[in-house]
């Protein structure tokens, strides 16, 4: 595994609006500014617990969330900075929630592997791997019963194909017709392991034919090609009230997460994936069809630039979360001090 995606793998980029490509162009940078500096509060002590970074893998997360509607339902892994950006949440908020503030996306809750926004129809990043599989069929269930117009889609990792909780909701999705579209980013490893230790087929889409489900692998590297690819599978699940799978792979240029040295890859193997960086190949094709100029991507960066920087200062100047608040919004009724358990729920007497 670990090679780059081979011409039978991809699909041609589709023609575009200029103006779409260029908001994918900015979104992916804002994303790869916003985790470059949030790797650096994160060794300045100001991020907290674990901090997991998509850098390289921006394409398939701009190319996804873009192809959707804005309230098409998305879950994903503990790997999401980029969905919540790319679907609109505000970066001082999604800031301020790694820095465990008040203030924050979740009112600092959270922190960077559960973040939400549910105004935005993002239905949030789950630690347990795969564990936003099952909340999204379920949120396509409420499409269907609803009889809505809408799809939702599920974000998980090559590390997620083993596990059974995929295999259950790929076959209750088919079986009950639900409007889902299962995206398996893989970025090769989980945590450490490549694919080809941990997985007897390493053509993951393949997992869809147990269930007679339309699927197909694109290159993650290709906002372009993640995007129609997107946009296929929305429609078709719009039309014909059926999910599928798509494989997009990528490649992150971190460790598995911050605390990841990341010195069990091979450099060979980095060096040639990072050449094809998404953000430097996609600017190429910019500049080469004039869709933007020398000049917009300068303006484009001196904005994402300034818009990062407003973030970490406001969260920096944000109030920490209050201990006293560490409990809401885990049980149904408030919590309390009381031994005998909360006074709303129903007391056992000997």
């Amino acid at each position: 595994m670990a090679d780059a995606p081979t011409p039978q793998d991809t699909i041609p980029a589709p023609a575009a609006d200029a103006d779409l490509m260029r908001q994918m162009f900015a979104t992916i940078h804002l994303i790869r500014t916003f985790e470059e500096r949030a790797a650096e509060e994160y060794m300045r002590g100001n991020i907290g617990g674990f901090l997991h970074l998509a850098i390289g893998e921006e394409a398939a997360v701009v190319g996804s969330v873009m192809a959707l509607r804005p309230t098409d339902p998305i879950t994903s892994t503990y790997r999401e900075h980029g969905q919540a950006l790319a679907r609109g949440s505000d970066p001082r908020a999604v800031m301020a929630e790694l820095f465990g503030r008040a203030t924050g996306l979740c009112g600092g809750h959270g922190g960077s592997m559960h973040l939400m926004d549910r105004e935005r129809f993002f239905f949030g990043g789950y630690g347990i791997v795969g564990g936003s599989v099952p909340l999204a069929v379920g949120l396509g269930f409420a499409i269907s019963y609803r009889h809505e117009d809408g799809v939702a889609l599920v974000m998980f990792g090559d590390g997620a194909t083993n596990q059974g909780v995929l295999m259950e909701s790929m076959n209750m999705a088919k079986l009950w017709n639900l409007p889902v579209i299962f995206f398996c980013l893989n970025n090769q490893y989980g945590m450490g392991t490549a694919v080809d230790r941990a997985s007897a087929e390493t053509e993951l889409f393949k997992r869809a034919d147990a269930f007679d489900m339309p699927s197909r692998r694109v290159d993650g590297m290709d906002v372009m090609a993640v995007y129609q690819a997107v946009t296929d599978a929305a429609h078709h699940a719009r039309t014909e009230q059926e999910p599928s799978m798509i494989e997009a792979i990528a490649y992150r240029y971190r460790g598995h997460s911050m605390s990841d040295p990341d010195r069990t890859r091979p450099e060979e193997e980095k060096a040639r994936w990072h050449a094809r960086d998404p953000l430097i190949t996609f600017e190429r094709v910019l500049l080469g069809e004039g869709t933007v100029t020398a000049e917009d991507l300068t303006a484009i960066r001196d904005r994402n630039s300034s818009t990062v920087e407003d973030a970490v200062a406001f969260a920096n100047d944000s109030p920490v979360a209050d201990d006293a608040t560490l409990a809401d919004d885990v049980y149904a009724h408030p919590w309390t001090d009381d031994p005998r358990g909360s006074a709303e729920m129903p007391q056992v007497r000997p």
